[in-house]
């Protein structure tokens, strides 16, 4: 007889909310890891530009370096395979979740574990950094909103570790 596995999620479902803070997790979405030699290739797949600038984001695409990038679409969103085309395509939706930090405290709470001054980090860019020892994917979306994509298991850690620093 098998046990019925529940999903449990690494962070609550209510939002932190302080001082000029929220820490709130983001809704699921799908997330896929492209690699590719020629960004072309990966534009005759997924019919739309991306971007060629390392740091640079469009369409839910960010360029995290020179032959990679991050798609991240809305739940059920289907993408064709790329057979044929010289790129690789990995859905990695399951191994990370996002947290959405914002208010006018935003920066500055990021900024107590990671090493970036987000007071020069503009509108619209994204990077691969780390908070303290933890790797991140770190999107701008607007001057007071971040999203921190990080390893699920490493989630409960972040949480707890942003939750902190906005508290003080």
């Amino acid at each position: 007889m098998s046990d019925t596995l529940i999903r449990a999620e690494p962070v609550p479902s209510a939002p932190f909310v302080g001082d000029g803070i929220s820490v709130i997790p983001a809704a699921p979405m799908m997330r896929y890891s492209l690699r590719a030699r020629q960004p072309q290739a990966l534009e005759t797949l997924l019919g739309v530009k991306v971007p060629k600038k390392i740091g640079a984001t469009e369409e839910g695409i960010a360029c995290l370096g020179p032959d990679e990038w991050l798609l991240r679409a809305p739940t059920g969103s289907k993408i064709i395979t790329g057979a044929g085309l010289p790129v690789s395509l990995v859905d990695i939706s399951e191994r990370a979740i996002c947290l959405v930090v914002e208010g006018p405290r935003s920066a500055e709470i990021l900024n107590a574990g990671c090493p970036l001054d987000l007071d020069k980090f503009a509108v619209g860019r994204a990077t691969r950094t780390i908070f303290e020892t933890v790797e991140i994917v770190l999107l701008r979306l607007a001057d007071d909103r971040f999203h921190v994509e990080v390893w699920r298991s490493f989630a409960p850690w972040l949480w707890t570790a942003l939750t902190t620093a906005a508290r003080h």
